[in-house]
């Protein structure tokens, strides 16, 4: 049996998007799949893996070995501190969403030079790296790559660094010093908030839709974190995967980051659409300040044209039929099941 070409490192396997990840990238032949995670992401991961090794992506000498051990040719780097959880523990948020970051290209760059070979290295970011302020949030529109970039929590500073220092090992990396190409070929997605149907809402500060349609599928009264009016882009979560995939199966790409999302929709406006499918829907509306706080500093809408035009992104579903053709079969599915 010949070697896969394509031997790609997965980290953060068992959060949300790994799972749809992995799948997909286990049915390709040509992918050696090896994944790193805290914990154990459970069966339904594990049957889609080559290898899976149990650590601290701030582990150096660990990431090291396991990356070496494979000769990983791609990175697909998952693995963070969200932004709710990271105000609760911003000193360890950064350790992890920087310094695992930092291990994680630094590794990438040796080994690209050791193989004399370029590794891509894929990361999520998001919309928290941007910080409108009131007159800037109340104009609307969508708001550019470069447009609006000041973050008011850890987890968007932590994302709006990493943006920087994949820019630097995949653009200028020891430019003064250093003949040839950049050893890292980095590729960046600039998430929304993500809509998943299968799995439960982890306490992230976008979850206030997630959580209503949970709530919604479970018969539970919901009560919203953010007002009725809050509006932020949105993308489901097979789109992210399929953007993901996208992006890393893309030829040469002429910029490192990109924004994505297929619609923007409040609170409110969910609530409606969902209505529709589960007419006893209870929602209340009890804004909590620091999150609400959080929330109006990110755009109503982003500009997805470089995206589109550099590698074909294109998306799938507006609010009514990610729910009717997506959300509302698969989160009834889940819970027929549990």
């Amino acid at each position: 049996m010949s070697t896969p070409n394509r031997r790609i490192l997965v980290t953060g396997a068992a959060g949300e998007i790994g799972h749809g990840l992995v799948s997909a990238l286990s049915s390709d032949p040509d992918v050696k799949l090896i994944a790193i995670d805290l914990r154990d992401p459970g069966e339904a991961v594990r049957e889609h893996l080559d290898d899976l090794h149990l650590g601290d992506i701030c582990d150096r000498g660990f990431v090291e070995n396991v990356v070496t051990m494979h000769e990983v040719t791609e990175i697909v780097h998952l693995a963070a501190l969200l932004s709710t959880r990271a105000e609760h523990v911003p000193e360890k948020a950064h350790e992890v969403n920087v310094d695992g970051t930092f291990n994680l290209l630094r590794i990438a760059a040796e080994q690209a030079l050791s193989f004399d070979r370029v590794v891509k290295f894929t990361v999520p970011s998001s919309i928290a790296v941007y910080g409108l302020s009131p007159q800037e949030k109340a104009l609307g529109g969508k708001v550019g790559l470069d447009e609006c970039l000041r973050p008011v929590t850890m987890y968007g500073a932590n994302k709006l660094y990493c943006e920087a220092l994949g820019r630097y090992y995949g653009r200028h990396y020891r430019s003064l010093t250093h003949d040839g190409p950049p050893p890292v070929d980095f590729r960046c997605l600039r998430l929304p908030g993500v809509l998943a149907a299968e799995t439960k809402p982890t306490g992230g500060t976008s979850d206030f839709v997630p959580e209503m349609i949970h709530a919604a599928a479970s018969g539970t009264p919901y009560e919203c974190f953010v007002s009725e009016v809050t509006c932020i882009p949105w993308m489901t979560m097979p789109e992210c995967v399929e953007s993901t995939l996208q992006l890393l199966q893309a030829d040469a790409v002429p910029q490192c980051v990109y924004n994505v999302a297929s619609f923007s929709a409040s609170a409110g406006e969910v609530e409606a659409a969902l209505r529709t499918h589960f007419p006893d829907l209870q929602v209340t509306y009890e804004p909590h300040p620091g999150r609400q706080a959080m929330v109006n500093t990110w755009p109503d809408d982003v500009d997805v044209t470089a995206a589109i035009h550099d590698w074909g992104y294109e998306p799938r579903w507006n609010l009514e039929s990610a729910l009717s053709e997506y959300i509302v079969p698969a989160v009834r599915r889940h819970y027929a099941a549990h």
